[in-house]
């Protein structure tokens, strides 16, 4: 992959990079796009990383759909993408373990506190995919938000040669945000699931003249109202540390983060505050 990449280079062409698990859907094609929009070739990889799952089952139960994805990954270009579809034994050896990683204190935050390891996890893979493919360009969606920002992190701590793209986060028409989790959801939570961005924009418009306490326990109880969700956390952060707010300031940005339960699938999103 390095040669090829390599050979790439070597002809003058610029090459953008998006990791994704797989089960690909819209969301990781608007990813695609922007990466074709700003590069001559894209390179998606697929890998389902299993040093950043806390949870076996849910790494056993995750969707791999291979020939699907690419399928898929032709109706945009069959020219200029290429699929990087590693091993896990490729990436680890016969040692399948991650780095330890610090980033600043964002990775003790929010995913962080409810998913052990889980950053170090994504960093380990992260950097060792960005040393493989050597992208100019490497595209993240805004829905992992707070990985995003690690992400960031990451490449300056290391010296990375890579420039990080965050891309809006993608959602279907009913403002569910696209997650290869969501085939996994019953159609009774499929329907239920819409509820989560309804209250985050409400969350957003109270902001505005609440407090975020106040606007903290506003969601709580709508969530506690809705049975077929459990709340997992909801958390007003500051867009650059991620540390909780406790008062608010004109002088800083600040995003809303939730994660739901919806039956024993996880879903997380997020959104801008004014």
């Amino acid at each position: 992959m390095s040669h090829h990449i390599d050979e790439i280079k070597a002809n003058g062409k610029s090459v953008g990079f998006v990791p994704t698990m797989g089960a690909l859907h819209n969301g990781h094609l608007s990813l695609v796009n922007k990466g074709l929009d700003q590069n001559d070739i894209v390179v998606v990889s697929i890998f389902v990383n299993p040093t950043q799952f806390d949870n076996q089952e849910d790494l056993v139960k995750y969707p791999r759909t291979l020939d699907a994805d690419v399928t898929l990954l032709k109706t945009v270009s069959d020219t200029t993408i290429i699929v990087y579809a590693p091993t896990v034994e490729d990436i680890y050896g016969n040692n399948i373990l991650s780095q330890s990683f610090t980033f600043e204190g964002l990775e003790h935050e929010m995913e962080g506190a409810f998913r052990d390891g889980h950053f170090d996890g994504v960093g380990t893979i992260v950097k060792r995919l960005l040393e493989i493919v050597k992208p100019d360009y490497a595209y993240f969606g805004e829905k992992d938000f707070q990985q995003l920002q690690i992400i960031k992190k990451l490449v300056e701590l290391h010296h990375i040669p890579v420039k990080i793209i965050g891309c809006a986060i993608h959602r279907a028409e009913d403002g569910l945000a696209m997650s290869s989790r969501n085939a996994r959801l019953t159609e009774v939570h499929r329907n239920i699931a819409p509820f989560i961005y309804r209250t985050l924009n409400s969350a957003n418009e109270k902001f505005g003249t609440k407090s975020a306490q106040n606007v903290t326990e506003w969601v709580e109880k709508q969530f506690k109202r809705q049975p077929l969700l459990e709340l997992e956390y909801f958390i007003i952060a500051d867009t650059t540390t991620l540390k909780p707010v406790k008062r608010k300031s004109t002088k800083k940005t600040y995003r809303a983060f939730v994660a739901v339960y919806a039956g024993d699938i996880r879903l997380i999103d997020n959104i801008a505050l004014n």
